[in-house]
């Protein structure tokens, strides 16, 4: 068994990662804006939301969760100073909510029409699994990560549908459930 073990590179990391399937979200966040009004900005709130596959909860007493994002994410510099995010369990029939919040150099929220802005500015996906309104607890570096602990705040059930699965590099469901 030994001699099927190899040194960990980038590449080899990413491919295995790839086999373990993830339930897929979209963190929404808002910050205030920093333009100056003399430089004709007039501090409005900056969005920023992101397709995340490393939600989980942390802890129930307290309820905590977390998520992770890359430093290099055009979403990091809204999030390095969000005090309240939402995170949101996509259903099967949402991969284009996925996609779309998964491309860079666009603005998501124009391209993606099915959101409402929430309680803080947080904007709010329709048609999900679930969502959770929360208060970021603390960001810890990993690599060229951040991991994000928020406190859940309020949390609002959607319909009863399979999820959004992330495996091998594309979007699936668990429409064959396996016993436990």
């Amino acid at each position: 068994m030994s001699a099927d073990l190899l040194p960990v590179d980038r590449d080899l990391f990413r491919g295995l990662l790839r086999r373990q399937a993830s339930t897929v979200t979209v963190v929404t966040a808002v910050a205030r804006g920093t333009d100056p009004a003399c430089l004709g900005g007039i501090g409005a709130p900056l969005r920023a939301g992101f397709t995340a596959t490393s939600f989980t909860s942390v802890s129930l007493d307290p309820p905590l969760v977390s998520f992770c994002l890359g430093v290099a994410s055009s979403s990091w510099p809204v999030l390095a100073r969000a005090e309240h995010v939402a995170v949101h369990l996509l259903a099967a029939d949402q991969s284009e909510a996925a996609r779309i919040f998964a491309t860079s150099g666009i603005d998501r929220f124009a391209a993606y029409r099915g959101w409402t802005p929430g309680p803080f500015g947080v904007p709010l996906l329709d048609g999900v699994l679930g969502r959770l309104l929360c208060r970021v607890v603390h960001r810890v570096p990993a690599g060229d990560h951040t991991v994000v602990i928020a406190e859940p705040l309020t949390l609002a059930a959607g319909a009863d549908a399979e999820p959004l699965v992330y495996h091998r590099g594309g979007y699936t469901s668990t429409a064959t459930a396996v016993a436990a």
